[in-house]
């Protein structure tokens, strides 16, 4: 009796092992966050928007970006969070009132996308210097140029800033996981990376989980670079944020030191996605970062 229970609750315990392996397949090839150059194109082309998408190849990787509106006044580029790719900042590429101030740039960072899905680059200053080709030899980019980085991109956008200060007129941080250990940190993200586990991991997610076991150390190295930015910096939050603490808040006070402004804009009763659930408030930023760095000029 004791020999065919526990028959039963192996089958039980292999059945269920198996559909999670089916599930999480299905999951890989149904949910990237990510549309293909055709279904993009056609997306801009229903709101009577031409974008422009290029590929172009940095340190070995090939990385897609998008460019949306004609040469203006002003320069706006979006770097994605984690896990994430360019289409997630589609809502904002298309946005008439942006777009009648400057140019959108977006870009699918190293491992998310189609720059190479799957194929991580934790090294923040290394991704810094693949996106700011972008912006210095890829596009004749027009000042100000404004940089927005949300969640995961945000660091990534500070640290794009830090090296290459001549690039970068301002700077926008959203729900910005900024000092070392100030954000959530899963109990399955290291058992994710081991090779019995991996394969069966989603593909966005494994570049996601390999990120995150290195962020600490990542953004350990940037401590002493902070004084490097000197440009205005708003700095936006949800208030009930549960990923990232938002202690991140009196750390960019602690450590933007050499800014010529930091607007704080803590939002109430938001979580972590403010970049949807708070779109109004985020354009409202760009275009008053776009407004200080034009009167600064």
């Amino acid at each position: 009796m004791m020999a065919r229970i526990g028959r039963i609750f192996i089958r039980i315990v292999l059945g269920m092992l198996i559909l999670l392996i089916v599930i999480c397949l299905v999951f890989d090839r149904l949910v990237q966050f990510r549309m293909d150059d055709k279904d993009l194109t056609d997306w801009f082309h229903s709101r009577q928007i031409e974008p422009h998408l290029a590929y172009y190849e940095a340190k070995g990787r090939k990385v897609r970006y998008i460019r949306v509106g004609d040469d203006t006044a002003a320069t706006v580029l979006f770097i994605h969070g984690a896990p994430s790719s360019l289409s997630y900042w589609k809502s904002y590429l298309s946005d008439s009132v942006l777009l009648s101030r400057a140019t959108l740039y977006a870009v699918d960072r190293p491992g998310y996308g189609y720059s190479g899905l799957a194929d991580p680059l934790p090294d923040l200053a290394a991704q810094a210097g693949i996106i700011k080709l972008i912006l210095d030899s890829l596009n004749k980019a027009h000042r100000p140029i404004i940089v927005v980085g949300v969640s995961y991109g945000s660091p990534i956008a500070a640290r794009l800033t830090m090296d290459y200060p001549e690039l970068v007129d301002g700077l926008i941080l959203m729900a910005p996981p900024l000092g070392p250990g100030r954000e959530e940190y899963f109990w399955f993200t290291q058992p994710v990376e081991s090779p019995m586990v991996q394969w069966v991991v989603p593909r966005m997610l494994r570049t996601a989980n390999r990120e995150k076991v290195h962020h600490r150390e990542e953004l350990t190295k940037m401590l002493p670079l902070w004084g490097r930015i000197h440009v205005p910096v708003i700095y936006m939050q949800g208030q009930d944020d549960h990923l990232v603490d938002t202690s991140n808040e009196s750390f960019a006070r602690q450590h933007l030191t050499n800014v010529p402004s930091l607007d704080i804009r803590m939002i109430p009763g938001r979580g972590h996605l403010i970049a949807f659930d708070e779109k109004d408030r985020v354009e409202r930023a760009i275009l008053d970062m776009i407004d200080t760095c034009e009167r600064r000029r």
